[in-house]
């Protein structure tokens, strides 16, 4: 007989019921042969052989022999067992193309799982699953994906939230400078644009990044600094005033500061450089050991720190380096921003 000579009739995958391992037995008993099973029941014959293989069992008969005999029951019980120890199928399914996005974006574009559901959401982006942002981590704990494991999260370990206070204490070596305290309250509801953060992210040797963080938008601008000194942030806020002139002011409203060395000299960064006797800007400084106070800023530093890790050489970075980190940073999607990006929040 031919391959396009049988009565088999086609269909989808599926596996054997209940009803039909009980006509399997009822047919046996009939001395059916398994092919003419098969043919019957609409199944491969090699898919009746498994399944008499599976439900055998033996009985005795009235002579005292052994005769192997197959019963629907004992399939049906090898079936259930089966199952049981397949657990719960995979949620991510054949979703081939899903998987492969979610690979790229944490291991090539250092997103975070959130980030990477959260923007194929923002982006309207179709797959044939949808995951939420703990089923992408248990995946990832339980080494589904072919080639992400947690050695590839930029976040290793997610503790307890930490208690903030707010520290009433003036920093001894800035004594002169403006209070965070004095910072106007429209700052703090984060609603309009020109508010901004400072910070320094050092590493191996004298050159450090010179960060500022929008408060609003979360947008980021970095600048490569020889050494952590006052007359370099000068140097760079007025190569700043230079590169917008007239929306200086428009743009940077305030800046709010640590109490570092290199930030002590408040005048200095007030001073405009195009505008002799005029102020440029107003700084603020948050109160010692509250680092929370700015903490836009500090989330922007974390997420340079994918890119310079503690102890790197900054000194080795270039231009270019600099401004692909700054670009990824405001094209990255922000949860607080409904997983849009800071230049997308300009647009």
């Amino acid at each position: 007989m031919g391959q396009g000579n049988h009565t088999t009739t086609r269909r989808s995958w599926k596996q054997i019921s209940e009803v039909e391992r009980y006509k399997i037995e009822a047919l046996l008993k009939a001395k059916l042969t398994p092919e003419q099973i098969a043919r019957q029941l609409g199944y491969h014959k090699r898919t009746i052989e498994r399944e008499i293989a599976r439900g055998t069992v033996i009985q005795r008969d009235t002579h005292l022999r052994d005769l192997p005999t197959y019963k629907a029951d004992a399939g049906q019980r090898v079936s259930d067992k089966n199952a049981a120890k397949k657990g719960r199928p995979l949620k991510i399914g054949y979703d081939h193309k899903l998987a492969s996005h979610i690979e790229k974006r944490i291991i090539e574009d250092k997103y975070s799982p959130d980030a990477v559901i959260g923007s194929i959401k923002a982006n309207g982006l179709q797959f044939e699953v949808t995951l939420c942002t703990k089923t992408v981590y248990n995946m990832i704990d339980a080494g589904i994906f072919l080639r992400l494991s947690n050695k590839d999260l930029p976040v290793k370990k997610v503790g307890e939230k930490r208690q903030y206070k707010r520290v009433r204490k003036v920093a001894l070596n800035n004594t002169k400078g403006r209070s965070i305290e004095e910072r106007p309250q429209d700052v703090e509801s984060r609603e309009e644009y020109g508010y901004w953060e400072m910070d320094c992210v050092v590493g191996q040797g004298k050159p450090c990044l010179l960060v500022l963080t929008e408060r609003s938008r979360r947008e980021q601008i970095i600048i490569k600094l020889s050494a952590k000194t006052q007359a370099n942030v000068k140097a760079a806020m007025d190569k700043l005033e230079r590169k917008h002139r007239g929306r200086f002011k428009e743009k940077f409203k305030s800046i709010t500061m640590d109490n570092g060395s290199e930030f002590l000299d408040m005048a200095a960064i007030e001073q405009s450089a195009l505008h002799k006797g005029k102020q440029r800007t107003t700084c603020y400084y948050a109160h010692p050991y509250s680092a929370w106070e700015r903490g836009s800023n500090e989330n922007a530093n974390k997420l340079i720190r994918r890119f310079v890790p503690k102890g790197s050489d900054i000194g080795k970075l270039t231009e270019k380096d600099v401004r692909r980190i700054e670009n990824w940073i405001n094209n990255y999607p922000r949860r607080i921003l409904g997983y849009r990006s800071a230049k997308q929040m300009a647009a």
